[in-house]
């Protein structure tokens, strides 16, 4: 992991808010968020107050795509090749976007009981 201390990724932490993983990446909040419209692969979830919820996982990701792109000089492009990702699909629907609808009906269900 480099860097990163080992202190800091406690194993008993399941998730992660966005500015825990900037500082554990070194990067700026906006870069991740930025990182999120690129790279379909990264996709944190958000939380009940609409925060973002990084697994460790995601920040594995965020680790290897910053590594890429920074050490190895990946374009954006390059990188989501690497990741087996050609680009942004515009007509798929993401697995966030039917969780939304699917809680949104739960919603509505409850209010017509």
């Amino acid at each position: 992991m480099g860097a990163l201390s080992r202190k800091n990724l406690s194993s008993d932490r399941l998730f992660y808010k966005i500015g825990e993983i900037s500082e554990l990446a070194d990067l700026e909040p906006y870069v991740l968020r930025y990182w999120e419209t690129e790279f379909p692969f990264l996709k944190p979830r958000k939380n009940k107050t609409g925060q973002r919820v990084y697994t460790r996982k995601d920040l594995e990701t965020v680790l290897q795509i910053k590594d890429l792109l920074y050490k190895e000089r990946y374009t954006i492009a390059g990188v989501r090749k690497k990741f087996g990702e050609s680009a942004p699909k515009k007509n798929s629907v993401s697995i966030r976007t039917i969780q939304d609808v699917r809680r949104k009906l739960k919603e509505i269900l409850n209010i017509l009981k």
